[in-house]
């Protein structure tokens, strides 16, 4: 189907719209284009009549369509690789990369509820119940989960603030913090908000986790020293701290601590650059322990700190106290699931990706919080995923979920027999598998890298890392989102506007400054908005679209010459969405032309787009006919418009007889043919069968 226009010899070019897609002629040469399809009456009320929460419409339709294995699997994603487990392919595989994890995980569990500021019991047991309950209703099969240390300086720094971790209040509310962070998690994922973590940038990240790498590595550099250090999550009173006690200073928990250190980070290098010696990275942290506790049983150095006296067997069901705190510890449960979330789901997907499985990251953050939940029942503090664990877990070659539980049995062994030989583990081993770990968080590759290829993402690790360091974490974190946030803005808020030129030989319209050959038409400006409209924007679309009115480059234009712009062409594909706001807005804009004698045409708005705009009768005011599919048809009709508001005589009158001659009609079908090539080509000086190329799709149609 196809609809003619034929240019009009009337300037009113509102008159000439109103003749309703067929318009007198001059030349009676037609233009035919693709009809656009606007909704009708019926299309619009069944829309209208259609839910507006089109995400909670596809959710419940999704939800009767569940069968009753899609049911299990969905309140137990253990039953997934349950029922479909090969158990001669799978199950050496989840034994070995489990032990492995799990013989990694003891000594690291200790090292993080140190950094926590709690008795290393407390890190154990955070690494048992919790990794039995995620295996269960955890959805990814190869993430770690446990204490990690950014989560453990969380902890440490906010109540640190509020009472010594000395007093047994402490250790309760680490344990209310675990209940808090799992309910919040749970009722994310249940709420399905996970989606309101994309608004944290990469460089946010990045600059945070960078900062507080560095503060965590610098509060376990009382355990090399031989002093205390003041408790602080900024730079500046740790670097103070550690100059001020240099008198105190003590060679032998610095040298063991060095040593064990420099172990763990060759058997991490090597684990990680060698296929055949991964197991080395796994080990590091055991072997740092082992060699520690046998040279104290051997030597024992009396001015080296012990870990002492740990309590064995496993933990007993509590329930949490201290409820009088909650209100002052939501700020940092809402930080540390956040964390969680950024930290978990984002490895958790990236696995999910490598082993060939899909995984909702909503699900993952009800699995995270009912491990949470079930924990502070246990006396545990807030886990979340390990990337370094995880990392190691998958490249194990870990298959399933049994992972997770071959490392509870693992932890359960520790609590059970081995609690009496942790006694003698040193402070400076411990510190240095945490200062190990933090290393490889210090991402300045990342900034590298974005000072390379965004100064602007370059701009906000720094301010986020800077701040972090010097100001808190909180203080960090805040001024990291919201900076984040105010970029988000800003982009939004000014939207970029292209001016569009035709690819020569095509009917293909791009941005005149991407592609400089593109070559535009007089009379006619073609915009691009490339983002959705609303009340934010409007101003500068507005503000743009007059600049772009009065911003002519001669040196591109093409076809009849013309002293002012009669068309502004808008195409609306990028646009997702227009409100209310963006809606005045247009209509202003199109009295604000009007009143100039300029046309606004709609170019291939899409459905939304169009109904908004045919219900707030925009596409009344506007007219049908300025609707249009492509740009190029839009194009075809406004300079058929153009040409017949500015044509001049293209012949000399050599006759005057009423009845034209033969010479005479000859004459008249050249300078059609002429042109329709000279409107193409743009050349009004040189002749058709130089110029027009067979090739080209004719800017207007022929007359055949």
């Amino acid at each position: 189907m196809e609809i003619t226009y034929a240019s009009s010899s009337s300037r009113n070019l509102s008159a000439a719209a109103a003749a309703d897609h067929i318009m007198p002629t001059t030349t009676g040469r037609p233009v035919k284009v693709i009809p656009l399809q606007h909704p009708t009456a019926a299309t619009s009320s069944s829309t209208s009549r259609s839910p507006d929460l089109p995400l909670v419409s596809r959710w419940w339709s999704k939800l009767n369509r569940m069968t009753l294995t899609e049911w299990i699997e969905l309140f137990l994603p253990c039953f997934r690789w349950l029922r479909t487990y090969k158990w001669r392919e799978y199950l050496q595989l989840d034994l070995m990369a489990g032990i492995t994890v799990g013989i990694m995980l003891v000594p690291q569990s200790m090292s993080y509820a140190k950094l926590a500021g709690l008795h290393p019991i407390y890190g154990l047991y955070s690494g048992f119940i919790p990794i039995f309950v995620y295996a269960i209703f955890g959805s990814s099969r190869q993430l770690a989960i446990g204490p990690v240390a950014l989560v453990s300086l969380l902890v440490s720094n906010v109540l640190g603030s509020i009472v010594d971790s000395s007093d047994a209040l402490y250790t309760e509310l680490a344990i209310l913090l675990a209940l808090m962070v799992g309910i919040l998690e749970c009722i994310m994922g249940l709420l399905r908000l996970g989606w309101l973590i994309r608004f944290i940038s990469h460089s946010v990240i990045s600059g945070f986790t960078t900062a507080s790498a560095i503060v965590i590595a610098l509060s376990q550099a009382k355990y090399f020293l031989g002093y205390d250090i003041v408790r602080s999550s900024k730079i500046i009173p740790l670097i103070k701290s550690i100059i001020s006690g240099a008198d105190e200073f003590s060679w032998p928990p610095f040298v063991m601590g060095s040593i064990m250190l420099a172990i763990l980070l060759v058997m991490k290098h090597l684990g990680k650059s060698r296929k055949y010696l991964r197991v080395l990275r796994a080990a590091g942290p055991l072997t740092a322990v082992v060699l520690g506790t046998a040279f104290v049983k051997i030597f024992q150095p009396s001015s080296i700190s012990l870990v002492g006296d740990i309590p064995q067997g496993l933990p007993k069901f509590s329930i949490p106290k201290e409820f009088g705190y909650v209100e002052s510890l939501i700020p940092t449960a809402i930080l540390i699931t956040g964390v969680a979330i950024l930290e978990s789901v984002g490895i958790a997907k990236a696995l999910a990706a490598k082993n060939g499985y899909e995984l909702d990251s909503n699900q993952e953050l009800f699995g995270l919080g009912v491990a949470n939940i079930f924990g502070s029942f246990f006396s545990a503090y807030p886990t979340t995923g390990s990337f370094s664990r995880s990392a190691v877990n998958h490249e194990s070659g870990a298959k399933t979920g049994l992972t997770g539980i071959v490392m509870g049995i693992i932890m359960g062994c520790a609590l059970l027999f081995l609690t009496p030989l942790f006694e003698y583990i040193p402070q400076c081993a411990l510190a240095a598998i945490v200062i190990s770990a933090v290393i490889g968080l210090v991402d300045y590759d990342e900034a590298i890298f974005l000072w390379r290829v965004d100064k602007k993402d370059f701009l906000l690790w720094t301010i986020t890392s800077s701040t972090t360091l010097f100001f808190g974490i909180e203080i960090g974190v805040l001024v990291g989102v919201a900076v984040s946030l105010a970029f988000v803005i800003h982009e939004s808020a000014n939207p970029h506007v292209a001016v569009l030129g035709r690819l020569p030989g095509t009917t293909v319209y791009r941005n005149v400054q991407q592609y400089p050959e593109a070559y535009t038409y007089n009379g006619i400006v073609i915009v691009r908005i490339d983002a959705p409209i609303y009340f934010a924007n409007t101003s500068y679309i507005k503000d743009r679209l007059r600049e772009f009115e009065f911003e002519v480059d001669k040196s591109t234009k093409r076809g009849p010459e013309v002293e002012k712009v009669y068309f502004v062409i808008i195409e609306l594909a990028p646009v997702t969405y227009i409100d209310s706001s963006a809606v005045q807005a247009l209509k202003e804009l199109y009295q604000e032309y009007q009143s100039r004698e300029i046309q606004i045409a709609i170019a291939n708005p899409n459905r939304d787009v169009l109904l908004t705009l045919a219900r707030s009768n925009v596409v009344e005011l506007i007219g049908k006919e300025w609707f249009f599919v492509r740009v190029h048809d839009a194009v075809q009709v406004c300079l058929q418009h153009v040409q017949s508001l500015h044509e001049a005589p293209k012949t000399t009158e050599l006759v005057s007889d009423d009845t034209p001659s033969f010479f005479k009609r000859l004459l008249k079908h050249r300078a059609e043919e002429f042109s329709a090539a000279e409107l193409e080509s743009g050349d009004r000086h040189s002749s058709i069968s130089n110029d027009t190329d067979p090739q080209l799709e004719p800017l207007l149609s022929r007359r055949s």
